[in-house]
């Protein structure tokens, strides 16, 4: 019952990542009818595209403030009432700036989300399962773009009005978030740490790790007691923290030039610019949602079991071997089918390695006073390198075509097998104090 309890949790808080994959990805079924709606230029097209993006890299770089000073659930509270807010705002928006608006706050609500939601899962999460459970919120990403891709292919037959209805059906899940949130508690580490509410700190410790709570508590009053005169002005980039910040940076920064929001976001262009017909490959696009989800949930069953590690070292492999053959077919222009049977594999390699660990890895390595500025700086690097790659790409497509930019995408990977060989450590059944240990300088 109890482990039954802690996954609710989890769930639930997950679902802000349903959430921010359904944002993310639901604009590519409308771009069009709003560009012929509000009949806008390639520039406007262009920021009503990106604009959530732009938003979401500024949820991202202040999403520790909320987490921190208000509380990891009241920021998710916070989280889901906007994601209902933008979706409503953007199906019901009477002109193009206010549509703008709905679409940047929506963002900020990605960014945050992004931030908080793999720190609380991870700090109510037993270390036995915490790798599992915090991947449940990139799962749902995933999951989230596969029922906007679905979603959008299904609501898109009812005519050029239908974008409205494709954005606004967002409200429903975000709507069923915000309801859930009721009953998840507060982070008992966040509680702990500011000095709140311990009676209902230690009851839900309780109900995480029923025989172990007791040490869980003396080594979370440890952690805090450490640096119990610098908590209220701790600062993340200090010396001894310097070890987790590279990890967390160049981690973000290798899940993005790996191509993946490339491919995420112009898969279609991709496809076309390969050879395939307009029909083939939006057909091809949802192919790639449904093998995203797949090997999602496959990852999710081995990340604690072989570790995080592991999954980066078979995925890094993977993803450089197919990232060299969509090079090569487009040096050769050995046709379409053989781009989108080599990117079909590519995310499968992604989503086992990348996909799932990126944010499981990044919450476990921040001790308990900088965790959320942790993430924060993880989850801002991650989305930098996303809205550099999805703004640069068009323009770099179709200047210098589609084998160089795979080859830089293969010849990134290569460097981040240098890494996770030489830097990544492995984190699995450990506990957050115990990794804590081990990557900072006290």
């Amino acid at each position: 019952m109890t482990n039954k309890t802690v996954f609710f949790w989890a769930f639930v808080v997950a679902l802000g990542g349903f959430l921010f994959g359904f944002d993310t990805a639901v604009i590519s079924g409308a771009e069009q009818s709003i560009q012929q709606y509000w009949g806008l230029s390639e520039v406007q097209h262009g920021l009503t595209v990106s604009i959530a993006l732009i938003g979401t890299v500024f949820g991202a770089l202040g999403g520790s403030i909320p987490s921190d000073r208000l509380g990891r659930r009241s920021t998710l509270l916070l989280v889901a009432a906007i994601y209902l807010f933008s979706a409503i705002g953007t199906a019901l928006a009477t002109n193009w700036y206010l549509f703008l608006l709905c679409r940047f706050i929506g963002g900020l609500g990605v960014g945050a989300s992004s931030v908080t939601a793999p720190v609380y899962i991870s700090e109510v999460s037993p270390a036995k399962y915490r790798g599992r459970m915090v991947a449940l919120f990139q799962f749902n990403v995933v999951f989230g773009i596969l029922v906007s891709y679905l979603s959008n292919y299904l609501i898109g037959m009812g005519g050029d009005s239908s974008w409205r209805l494709m954005l606004g059906i967002q409200a429903v899940p975000a709507g069923l978030f915000l309801v859930l949130l009721k009953w998840v508690p507060e982070s008992p580490r966040w509680l702990l740490i500011k000095g709140l509410r311990e009676p209902a700190a230690i009851a839900t410790l309780k109900k995480i790790n029923p025989e172990g709570y007791m040490s869980d508590i003396e080594t979370i009053r440890q952690s805090k007691q450490v640096q119990a005169s610098q908590v209220q002005s701790e600062k993340l980039f200090t010396a001894k923290y310097n070890t987790p910040v590279m990890l967390a940076v160049l981690f973000a920064m290798f899940n993005q030039v790996s191509g993946i929001n490339a491919i995420i976001y112009y898969a279609p262009r991709i496809f076309e610019m390969s050879g395939l017909g307009e029909g083939s490959s939006l057909l091809s696009t949802v192919g790639i949602g449904i093998v995203n989800f797949i090997f999602t949930l496959t990852a999710i069953r081995f990340i604690d079991r072989i570790g995080r590690r592991q999954l980066m070292l078979i995925g890094t492999i993977g993803l450089i071997a197919t990232l060299g053959l969509v090079a090569v077919s487009f040096y050769m222009h050995t046709g379409g089918i053989a781009v989108v049977s080599y990117l079909l594999i590519y995310i499968a390699f992604f989503a086992f390695s990348q996909g799932a660990v990126i944010w499981v890895f990044i919450s476990e390595i921040f001790p308990n006073q900088v965790r959320a500025k942790g993430q924060t700086l993880g989850s801002f690097t991650h989305w930098i390198m996303a809205a550099v790659i999805a703004f640069t790409f068009p323009y770099l497509a179709s200047r210098i075509g589609g084998g160089h930019i795979f080859l830089f995408f293969c010849v990134m990977m290569v460097l981040q097998l240098v890494f996770v060989l030489r830097w990544m450590p492995e984190t699995k059944g450990r506990t957050l104090e115990e990794i804590e240990m081990t990557m900072v300088v006290h």
